[in-house]
C-alpha cells in the first residue's frame, strides 16, 4: 500500500471583479447586507465571450499544477474533474481536459458532489493511488456559476454568494505512509436534497421540452434554490463532526491542526468552526471575501493560495472540510 501526496497545486480565476456595489446596480441589495450575512466583498464572474468556461478554467489551473509538480503531462495516469456547472449536459469536462492538455488516452471521471466535490474527488484519487492502480492523478475543481444565476432581486439570496474559478492538484504516489493524505471521510443525507437544489432541466422533474412548451418567464426551477438558514444550521454541525472524525481516525487532537481549509461557503460558518476548535486566524485560511463561494473550486483555490503564501509547509497537519448540496460532506486529513 502507498499513500498519495499532493505535489503540485494551481488555480485560475477570471479577471472580471464584481463587487457588492456592482450587484446593487442589478438588484435590491447593498454591501452591508451581503457582508454581514456572508462575509463576501467581491467575486469573479466570467464575462460572456471572453473564452472562459468550466473546462478551460480547469485546464489553466491544471497547467499550473503540472508545472509546479515538476512532471510531464503524459505522466498523468487519470483525471478527476469535480463540478456542478459542466460546459455541456454531457459529456462531462474531464474528457475536455484530456483533449485540451493533449494527454494520452487516460481515463477521465466527473464528480457531481457540488460544494464537497473536490473532497470527494481527492478521496477517489487517493484510493486509486493507495491501491497501486495509478501513480499520478490530476484532480480539478472548477465552476462557472455566473451564467446560471438569477441576477434580479428575486434571486439575490443566492446570486450574491457564488463566484467563478478553478483549482487543481496533482496527487502522486508516496511510499512513506506517514506523509500525504492520511484519511478521507465522506457522508451524505439525501433526505435534504431539495434544500439546496437546481431542479431543472432534469429527466425526473422538468426537461427542456417542458420548459420550452410552458414558456413561463416566472419559472424558477432552473435557477438555484437554497434554504439558507437550514443549510447553515446543518453545515456547522456536519463540519464539526467530520473534522473530529478525521482527527480521531489519526489519533490527533484539535491542537494538532496547523491549517484548516474549509469550503468557502460562508465566512460565518468558517468563523463558527474556528471558534469551536479554538484555532487562531493563522490556523484557518479564508478567501471567500475575495472570490465568493466557488463550490467545487473553493478548496483547491484556497489551498493553492495558502501554499503560495507560505502558510502550508512540510510536516504540517492540514485539514480540508466541506459541506454542500445533497446533503454531502467530508474531510481530508493530510500530513504535508
Amino acid at each position: 500500500m502507498y499513500n498519495s501526496k499532493i505535489i503540485g497545486l494551481g488555480k485560475y480565476v477570471p479577471e472580471n471583479v464584481v463587487t457588492n456595489d456592482d450587484l446593487s446596480k442589478l438588484m435590491d441589495t447593498n454591501d452591508e447586507w451581503i457582508t454581514e450575512r456572508t462575509g463576501i466583498k467581491e467575486r469573479r464572474w466570467v464575462k460572456a465571450g471572453d473564452g472562459d468556461t468550466t473546462a478551460t478554467m480547469g485546464v489553466k489551473a491544471a497547467k499550473q499544477a503540472i508545472e509546479r509538480a515538476g512532471i510531464n503531462k503524459n505522466d498523468i495516469d487519470f483525471i478527476i474533474f469535480a463540478t456542478l456547472s459542466p460546459d455541456m449536459y454531457f459529456p462531462g469536462p474531464g474528457v475536455q481536459v484530456q483533449h485540451a492538455l493533449d494527454i494520452k488516452t487516460v481515463g477521465a471521471l466527473d464528480v457531481r458532489n457540488q460544494c464537497s466535490g473536490f473532497v470527494y474527488a481527492l478521496s477517489v484519487a487517493d484510493n486509486f493511488i493507495k491501491t497501486g492502480m495509478y501513480k499520478n492523478v490530476l484532480v480539478i475543481g472548477s465552476e462557472l456559476h455566473s451564467h446560471g444565476l438569477d441576477k434580479t432581486t428575486r434571486g439575490r439570496g443566492v446570486s450574491v454568494i457564488f463566484g467563478d474559478g478553478a483549482g487543481a492538484a496533482i496527487l502522486s504516489r508516496e511510499e512513506d505512509t506517514s506523509k500525504g493524505i492520511l484519511s478521507t471521510h465522506l457522508h451524505s443525507q439525501g433526505e435534504h436534497a431539495e434544500e439546496l437544489v437546481v431542479k431543472a432541466p432534469g429527466m425526473g422533474t422538468r426537461w427542456v421540452t417542458d420548459i420550452i412548451a410552458e414558456d413561463n418567464k416566472d419559472d424558477e426551477s432552473y435557477f438555484p434554490y437554497m434554504n439558507g438558514q437550514f443549510v447553515f444550521k446543518n453545515a456547522v454541525v456536519r463540519f464539526s463532526e467530520v473534522i473530529m472524525e478525521g482527527l480521531q481516525k489519526n489519533n490527533l487532537q484539535k491542537e494538532d491542526i496547523d491549517m484548516l481549509i474549509p469550503h468557502q461557503a460562508n465566512l460565518r460558518i468558517a468563523q463558527f468552526i474556528q471558534k469551536k476548535f479554538q484555532l487562531t486566524d493563522d490556523q484557518v485560511y479564508n478567501n471567500i471575501m475575495r472570490y465568493g463561494n466557488t463550490t467545487a473550486a473553493s478548496i483547491p483555490i484556497a489551498l493553492t493560495e495558502a501554499w503560495e503564501e507560505g502558510k502550508v509547509n512540510e510536516g504540517d497537519t492540514v485539514v480540508l472540510a466541506a459541506f454542500g448540496s445533497g446533503f454531502t460532506w467530508g474531510s481530508v486529513i493530510i500530513k504535508w
